[in-house]
């Protein structure tokens, strides 16, 4: 992976470790020369990650709506800005744009977000490895629920296991290197209607 694309909060939460591993995650990608892609604000979660990266010499996309942008929150130490039209375009975007998603914690946009691309990858619109950074155990409770509609048949096994879920950067990134996605579901196959 080159580039991954970043989804979190533009807050920080109630505990700092939310923000101090989002830095530090911005410090390892650089590190690793993987560069950031994510929605462009220097606030929350969402600055926390594009400053580590920047301290850590590496570079940053960002992907603004333009009534973001308007609002003063855009980030003005980026490498790159790209300011769009639309949430759904900023998405689509931010999607082309990467190699691979991570999810941090974040509210209902991160996890609008995070579901779009699972989405998109079961119908196999891409084969992009899709990551839950599982700080503090943020995403037990949605992990824990996600289990449970795969138990109740509307996950597949092959589908469940498209997520992956790591509370270690490294071991994260590791398992997001070696994905691979799985095959396209037979009942998307053309030839079978």
């Amino acid at each position: 992976m080159k580039k991954v694309v970043v989804f979190c909060g533009s807050g920080a939460g109630n505990s700092d470790v939310f923000k101090k591993e989002a830095y530090n995650l911005g410090l390892f990608l650089a590190a690793n020369a993987i560069d950031l892609v994510y929605g462009g604000a220097q606030v929350g979660l969402m600055g926390a990650v594009a400053d580590g990266v920047l301290v850590g010499g590496g570079k940053v996309t960002g992907v603004i709506p333009d009534f973001l942008a308007a609002k003063e929150i855009r980030h003005h130490h980026l490498t790159e800005m790209i300011v769009v039209k639309s949430m759904h375009e900023r998405k689509l975007l931010m999607s082309e744009l990467c190699d691979g998603v991570i999810a941090l914690p974040g509210g209902f946009g991160t996890l609008d977000e995070l579901f779009e691309m699972l989405t998109w990858a079961q119908l196999g619109l891409h084969q992009k490895p899709i990551a839950l950074y599982n700080i503090d155990g943020y995403f037990n409770d949605l992990i824990h629920f996600i289990n449970g509609v795969n138990k109740n048949g509307f996950i597949s096994d092959t589908h469940r296991s498209m997520l992956i879920v790591e509370d270690n950067a490294e071991q994260l990134l590791s398992k997001m290197n070696s994905y691979e996605a799985p095959p396209i579901p037979s009942w998307l196959n053309r030839s079978n209607v």
